[in-house]
């Protein structure tokens, strides 16, 4: 029992801060609404035209911005308090999930309402993303930071269970609309959450004066800091050709497994369940490593084609739980090993540029899967983005091995050398 708690203890313990805890449940309420109106919008999509490529289109739309204005969001989120421009994003949100939602039950939408107003909520998170992944160390503090990135992504996948199974029922019951109305309510909690929070306990980083130059600074210091510019690549080239999941699960349930609504939320369920496991495991451990990251780059790849080689539905819903445990400890780990290796000052754009990466690069990745999908058949798509993330994690392996025998591409300790090198840009963007 003594070992069973300290395990609890270990894996919750960024909970014990209020203001953590606070935003932890206030996101659970959130991203489960989020969620759910992932569901619907596919959903939705499919009904209108049934075209994997425009499913795939409504999906880049909405990450277009991130891969276009990443790094200024990412400035913004350097230079302002960032519990005020949470409140303004939040609500942004939620406006745009209402308006969807008026569309839908008034029978008016059409399909380049669902993209503009896909490509308005890219805007929004834009500033949103890069400012709540650095809002976590404001909360939290350094020491703390791995285990409370890690528990974020247990309340993002906790979502992806509670949502879509939600999702399902709503749509099934009540239609696609209400989907969109709990979506833009769920908004208020978080709202709610950044009110109670005490201002006093924050850990506020310096914010950066405006300057000339300020996002070429952010692109040249991630370019010769090695530990940062590899995971960034990696996350890049998975994110490109495995995380679309929106769209590869909507076809394998639509197309492979020739089911409906409840199928895609049960395959999107799945995802959930595995990547809540992922999630605490990521939490349990006190710090990343690269060669953790490696390990779970190159398992997260040999499940993704062993789920796009599954014979069954029900054989295909459980390799999805373990596909998505390694998704979210991969993505997880990559988060909590960027935020620790960046500079506070450059935080907000080195953690926009991995929105850049991971979200961003959607605008190219969801269209091109969903073609891929489309002209050949889920399970090809699948397998490509498979045979990509092994590759990410072969070449993670063979550079950081490189750094250990050579100073051509630094190690870890020699990597801290050169960071030292960008303190001049450090500096003068404080300044």
């Amino acid at each position: 029992m003594t070992k069973v708690r300290a395990a609890w203890n270990q894996t919750f313990h960024s909970l014990r801060i209020r203001n953590y805890r606070l935003y932890f449940v206030a996101q659970l309420i959130s991203v489960s609404g989020t969620w759910m109106q992932t569901v619907a919008q596919a959903w939705l999509v499919l009904h209108l035209t049934g075209s994997g490529v425009d499913l795939g289109i409504v999906v880049g739309l909405q990450f277009l911005p991130m891969l276009l204005f990443g790094p200024f969001g990412g400035l913004v989120a350097d230079r302002v308090n960032k519990r005020r421009l949470l409140y303004l994003t939040q609500t942004a949100g939620g406006i745009l999930a209402l308006v969807l939602g008026i569309l839908v039950v008034s029978h008016l939408v059409q399909l380049w309402q669902v993209y503009l107003l896909a490509t308005l909520l890219g805007m929004v998170n834009v500033f949103d993303n890069p400012t709540r992944q650095t809002f976590v160390m404001e909360m939290v503090g350094r020491d703390e930071l791995p285990n409370a990135v890690s528990l974020n992504t247990v309340v993002m996948n906790t979502s992806r269970v509670v949502g879509p199974a939600i999702g399902g029922v709503v749509i099934t019951v009540f239609g696609l609309g209400i989907c969109f109305f709990v979506n833009a309510a769920s908004y208020i909690a978080v709202i709610v959450g950044l009110s109670m929070m005490r201002s006093k306990e924050l850990h506020p980083t310096q914010r950066v004066v405006r300057a000339k130059g300020q996002i070429r600074q952010g692109f040249r210091y991630v370019w010769r800091t090695p530990s940062l510019r590899n995971t960034l690549l990696a996350v890049a080239v998975i994110g490109i050709f495995a995380y679309n999941f929106t769209v590869t699960l909507a076809l394998l349930a639509k197309v492979t497994f020739h089911g409906g609504v409840g199928t895609y939320s049960l395959l999107t369920s799945c995802m959930g369940i595995g990547a809540v496991v992922g999630g605490l495991f990521a939490a349990h451990r006190a710090r990343p490593t690269p060669r953790l990251l490696q390990v779970l780059a190159l398992v997260f790849g040999g499940l993704l084609a062993a789920v796009a080689l599954a014979p069954t539905l029900i054989s295909a819903a459980a390799l999805i739980v373990l596909m998505g445990a390694a998704s979210i400890g991969f993505i997880a780990t990559a988060n909590a090993s960027l935020q620790l290796a960046s500079e506070p000052a450059m935080r907000g754009r080195v953690m926009a540029l991995y929105a850049m990466a991971f979200l961003g690069t959607t605008p190219i990745g969801a269209p091109l899967v969903g073609a891929i999908a489309q002209w050949t058949s889920p399970r090809i798509a699948l397998l490509i983005g498979a045979v990509a993330t092994v590759v990410a994690a072969g070449l993670l392996m063979w550079r950081h091995q490189a750094g250990l025998r050579n100073h051509g591409e630094p190690s870890e300790e020699e990597a801290r050398a050169l960071e030292a090198r960008s303190v001049e840009d450090v500096e003068s963007t404080l300044r």
